[in-house]
């Protein structure tokens, strides 16, 4: 998964391409309240009480709420770049589908770009019955390939039922029903490693400003500001996002977010300038540009919370999945806390990413796979093994295994269809879900040299043109 990279930005859907400024000034209105409700949701998290870090769970008890049928003979693939913890905790997942059906079901690591994969998989007559893709982008390709196959009766059933019409919406095309959500993320928050900001008396911040007065005060404590996995280009797609939703409005973000402005916008160059306030700053990041270039997103994690009281960096931007790659040792909510991402403009950004499972063979197996991943039974059980979101509506929050990680989850429901889907996951995958290329490749070389504004945003313009045609 691109960690999604899964943030809860408010969002347009299509449908609502076409409203009125005061239903605009609604939506809006609602996408503040959403933002605040995050940031209230988590002030709190700093109680001794919140638990583990919710890397290690048990699956015992799990609930019965959907009807599958049984597959006893029948075996499965399913196809998805997750690796390490996440990929362990998905395959319980898989385990209990097993459990109840008698179907084997066989995991298949996938590479990225993911469409690529999928491409030479069909192309060699073995597509995996079951994909997971991490953006809508990806979701319009498979379909106008002809690899994707519509959801059948049943799994659209479970998912009308457990889900909200915009996270429905998403994983529609053409008006069919192609990708059940079974993974999202938060996106706008920001983790830290709490016994450094104790020792340099720092504080939580809540504005783009306070949080240049908390790194400089991290700073002149002897700890490096901020952790940056460079090395793969969503992490910084992410920075960005969250800076230019908040700093140039929904309605800007939605019409980027299509390519109906250019990435030469008057928009794109103040969040790219905000942006090198802190990427502008060697001292500010940990290794500087090149050590970040070098520093992959579960690394990233890791630095902030390991090395006592003098870590290599006291935070770092990432989603609440970030919680499986904090040591066991650091307890959720006491030695790792978190803040919803500082507003840049007028309000803080809330956005959101995720993994859809789209079918490429369709049988009564692949069917009964879908529907099972769009239940809340599924759901529970990674939600009690820690570092995943869903945005089922039915899982129950006490579900979660910490008090950090159940305000995350409350505060995505409770937005209901006020979201904000990540921009790049939106794009054209050749643009903005590509290793080396596109948005991937052009923040990085920006990263490295934060001065050259006016030449990233004419590099973006230039690929993203070419992505979406126009």
């Amino acid at each position: 998964m691109r960690m999604t990279s899964s943030t809860i930005r408010t969002r347009w859907s299509p449908k609502r391409d076409t409203a009125t400024p005061q239903h605009r000034r609604a939506a809006k209105a609602a996408a503040a309240v959403a933002a605040g409700a995050l940031a209230l949701s988590l002030s709190a998290c700093g109680s001794s009480d919140e638990g583990s870090s919710g890397s290690t769970g048990d699956t015992e008890e799990t609930a019965n709420n959907v009807t599958l049928p049984k597959l006893d003979g029948t075996s499965l693939e399913v196809a998805a770049v997750w690796s390490g913890t996440e990929q362990a905790n998905f395959k319980k997942v898989l385990q209990e589908f097993e459990k109840r059906t008698g179907a084997k079901v066989t995991f298949v690591p996938a590479q990225d770009p993911i469409v690529n994969f999928i491409g030479s998989k069909v192309a060699g007559g073995q597509p995996p019955d079951i994909v997971m893709l991490p953006q809508p982008g990806a979701i319009k390709q498979a379909v106008d390939k002809g690899w994707a196959k519509p959801l059948g009766s049943e799994a659209a059933k479970e998912l009308g039922e457990n889900y909200s019409q915009g996270w429905q919406d998403i994983g529609k095309v053409g008006g069919k029903q192609y990708g059940v959500y079974y993974k999202a993320a938060n996106k706008s928050l920001i983790w830290y490693n709490n016994q450094v900001f104790e020792n340099a008396g720092a504080s939580e911040p809540e504005t783009w400003p306070d949080l240049l007065s908390t790194a400089q005060t991290v700073f002149d404590s002897g700890v490096t500001p901020f952790s940056v996995g460079g090395a793969e280009g969503w992490t910084l797609t992410d920075w960005f996002e969250n800076v230019y939703l908040s700093q140039a409005g929904p309605e800007k973000y939605d019409q980027l977010a299509k390519h109906e402005i250019k990435w030469t916008d008057p928009s794109v160059k103040d969040a790219l300038t905000t942006l090198a306030q802190v990427w502008g700053k060697p001292d500010y990041i940990a290794g500087g540009a090149n050590g970040a270039l070098q520093t992959d997103f579960p690394e990233s994690v890791t630095q902030v919370f390991t090395g006592g009281d003098q870590p290599k960096a006291a935070m770092v931007a990432a989603g609440d999945f970030a919680q499986v790659n904090i040591p066991s040792s650091m307890k959720i909510g006491t030695d790792a806390k978190v803040f919803p991402f500082p507003a840049v403009g007028d309000n803080g950004p809330v956005v959101s990413g995720g993994d859809a499972a789209v079918i490429l063979e369709d049988s009564k197996g692949s069917q009964a796979l879908a529907t099972w991943l769009a239940s809340p039974d599924a759901a529970q059980i990674q939600a009690k093994l820690g570092g995943y979101l869903s945005p089922n509506k039915n899982v129950p929050n006490s579900a979660y295994p910490n008090a950090v990680q159940q305000r995350i989850a409350k505060a995505l429901i409770d937005a209901g269809d006020d979201f904000r889907f990540d921009m790049s996951d939106q794009a054209p995958q050749a643009f903005g879900g590509t290793p080396g290329k596109g948005e991937w490749k052009i923040l990085q070389d920006f990263l490295k040299n934060p001065k050259d504004i006016a030449g990233t945003q004419a590099k973006l313009e230039a690929e993203a043109a070419a992505a979406y045609g126009n």
